[in-house]
């Protein structure tokens, strides 16, 4: 916690975690993005449910590209560098697909897109937990997650807006992401290296000068020492370093809820909103205003997310998320299997992202971004956040042909067992880390 001597310049802080966290609205764009467009996908490349669940799931396999793009490049270059390369790609593949005339060439660009997505997805939240006091580095990596849900409230509201414009109406909505992209790209030249980065590359008098721009002179003395101290006899950043006996325990919680965080299912919902609203009758126009209901909810939850996530603690909203979404998604599936009315699935829909919004959204990119070695930190969130991505592909790729066999409902039962499962993994293998020093966290998972 912050000691008497030491403060901070807070609104600082707080104005480089936004910047950095703009990576997170671009990761909204391009997720969910594709629920409003798919119906008139759909239509444009004449999809087949293996084609309808690739095109979806093409930019997770992107998104692998890009976490481990983004693991080597920070290491080598610093985390700044990174985000202005993923703003970059950003602006280029959203072009991309908006002009492209072909399925192989707009599955290509989602590719594409995914790189920056996934590089994003691991950079901004390492960035901001480097930059920020123990003391609000939860909240601080929350912004993150919450730009993520504005980025997908916006793009939902976007697309209902353009859904009116006709068959080529999916071609403003991909377009329009080059706007942001370039916003984010300016932001970032603005921000400063990581010190934590600086330190490891033995450029100690600029990680000074970053750290007296963000605390006191108290605070830059006693992270200055922590820093060193955890960086001694570590130079290795290579992948087989990550799964070294010392580590192995923090490396195989951090890969565990970062999978469990996908295959819970609730991507599922964001994704395939409309699939999910038409199998129980619901018209177009009643899909995509659950989109954006669907986004309201999650931006509305992720706020209380953030006020709880260093006073209640990690541990606990992670515990009430899953054991909630478990319940939910048991209901969720009985009434769709009935045949309820859109009304009512509607309410279970949304308190199914509000269990996950307040708990599994923020509080595992939270976790990824503090639980790691000061020495390995790159590599390591790149293996877990590579696992995150490859279960979202799983997940996404998968839910068409289930619904197609099992009906919409099927999935969903399944969903529950795994967050059930979740609940005990979290009981069982997860420590709290709220208020600590990303140091001081070092020392308490190697000895887990």
């Amino acid at each position: 916690m912050a000691s008497q001597n030491v403060t901070f310049n807070n609104s600082y802080i707080l104005g480089i975690s936004f910047i950095s966290a703009l990576g997170g609205y671009l990761f909204g764009f391009d997720f969910a993005v594709i629920s409003g467009a798919l119906p008139f996908l759909k239509a444009e490349f004449q999809l087949d449910a293996w084609w309808e669940g690739f095109l979806t799931g093409s930019l997770a396999l992107g998104c692998i590209v890009g976490c481990l793009v983004a693991g080597n490049f920070s290491d080598k270059y610093g985390r700044r560098p990174g985000l202005m390369l993923a703003a970059a790609i950003f602006a280029v593949s959203s072009l991309g697909m908006a002009f492209s005339n072909s399925l192989a060439l707009f599955v290509s660009m989602r590719f594409i897109a995914g790189i920056g997505v996934g590089m994003a997805s691991m950079l901004s939240p390492m960035y901001i937990a480097e930059v920020s006091p123990a003391h609000v580095r939860g909240r601080n990596v929350a912004i993150n997650q919450l730009t993520i849900v504005t980025g997908i409230l916006i793009t939902n509201l976007v697309n209902y807006i353009l859904a009116d414009n006709g068959p080529d109406a999916w071609r403003w909505m991909f377009g329009l992401g080059a706007v942001p992209s370039v916003l984010f790209y300016l932001g970032v030249v603005w921000l400063p290296e990581s010190p934590r980065w600086l330190f490891k590359a033995g450029k100690t008098e600029q990680a000074k000068v970053v750290l007296y721009t963000i605390g006191s002179a108290e605070f830059v003395k006693k992270t200055t020492a922590e820093i060193e101290k955890s960086l001694v006899g570590g130079t290795k950043t290579s992948y087989s370093a990550v799964f070294e006996k010392a580590v192995r325990p923090a490396v195989l919680v951090g890969i565990t809820l970062a999978v469990f965080q996908q295959l819970c299912g609730i991507n599922v919902v964001f994704n395939y909103t409309s699939t999910i609203f038409e199998s129980v009758g619901a018209s177009l126009d009643r899909q995509l205003f659950e989109t954006v209901s669907i986004g309201i909810v999650n931006l509305l939850f992720t706020l209380l997310a953030m006020w709880q996530v260093d006073k209640l603690g990690r541990r606990p909203l992670m515990l009430i998320g899953s054991i909630g979404l478990s319940i939910v998604y048991i209901v969720l599936a009985f009434l769709l299997q009935s045949q309820a009315a859109a009304g009512v699935v509607s309410i279970f829909v949304m308190m199914a992202i509000g269990m996950y919004a307040t708990s599994l959204a923020p509080v595992t990119w939270v976790l990824i971004s503090e639980i790691f070695p000061n020495t390995i930190r790159g590599v390591a969130s790149s293996v877990a956040i590579v696992s995150l991505w490859s279960a979202y592909f799983i997940l996404v790729f998968t839910f068409p042909i289930l619904a197609e066999k099992l009906g919409t409902y099927g999935p969903f039962y399944l969903y529950a067992v795994i967050c059930f499962l979740g609940f005990l993994f979290v009981l069982r293998k997860v420590k709290e880390t709220k208020g600590q020093t990303l140091e001081e966290l070092e020392q308490s998972f190697a000895g887990h």
